[in-house]
């Protein structure tokens, strides 16, 4: 955008001459650069909001069908994003699917009841829970299925598993100072006793996780471990 500016100083008409002289001034010169840190603003909005639509349907997706069900035409035809703009920020269809996925599988916060015994079936209890409720449940299976193939979804796998399971290491290492665990139980020993009967009751007999089961896993995890 320009404007016109009257002239004064040396370029200023001498007194008689009637005409008065304007030059253009650029809004940039005059205004400085706020016009156009406005107009970034504008379009970094535009940008997170597009991104943001793309990820929350991919998610949907993922909820829905698996990795499986998740393709660049209907993530673009259900956000209103078009595949060039989707392309822009991920170059590949694993890409968006680890971005998609990388805040699923929260780690539960690590409980500190005094024993070994209290934190591991707090633990349990937790991750039973998210097991019945959590959306990450209903997609880790496809998750799983295609790190077998795809290597950047593989790591997101790891990622995952590493971020579900971490609380089970540190209540290991807490426990393997206070005694009550021998000193060469590693956290895979625990996470192992407890999360394998749970990951084999919701995704193949697919039998419920009730507390009662829950307890005796942890009660049978226990008297392997010590």
């Amino acid at each position: 955008m320009a404007f016109s500016q009257r002239v004064d100083g040396p370029d200023r008409p001498a007194p008689g001459n009637s005409t008065v002289q304007y030059r253009t001034v650029s809004a940039k010169k005059r205004y400085g650069d706020h016009s156009v840190a406005r107009s970034g603003d504008s379009i970094d909005v535009r940008v997170q909001r597009s991104k943001a639509a793309v990820l929350a349907q991919t998610y949907e997706l993922l909820s829905a069908g698996g990795i499986g069900g998740v393709s660049i035409d209907e993530v673009s035809r259900r956000s209103g994003v078009s595949k060039t703009t989707i392309y822009r920020h991920w170059p590949s269809r694993a890409a968006l699917l680890v971005e998609a996925c990388s805040t699923i599988g929260s780690a539960p916060p690590v409980p500190d009841t005094g024993s070994f015994g209290g934190d591991l079936a707090a633990l349990t209890e937790e991750l039973a829970e998210q097991l019945r409720s959590a959306r990450w449940a209903a997609v880790l299976p496809s998750i799983v299925d295609a790190a077998e193939r795809e290597p950047e979804l593989a790591g997101l796998h790891a990622d995952l598993h590493a971020r579900l399971m971490a609380p089970f290491g540190v209540v290991t290492e807490r426990a393997r100072a206070r005694g009550e665990l021998a000193a060469d139980r590693r956290q895979d020993d625990v996470s192992a006793a407890v999360a394998g009967p749970l990951f084999y009751r919701r995704w193949y007999s697919r039998e419920p996780l009730d507390s009662a089961f829950v307890r005796r896993v942890v009660e049978d995890a226990l008297v392997r471990l010590r």
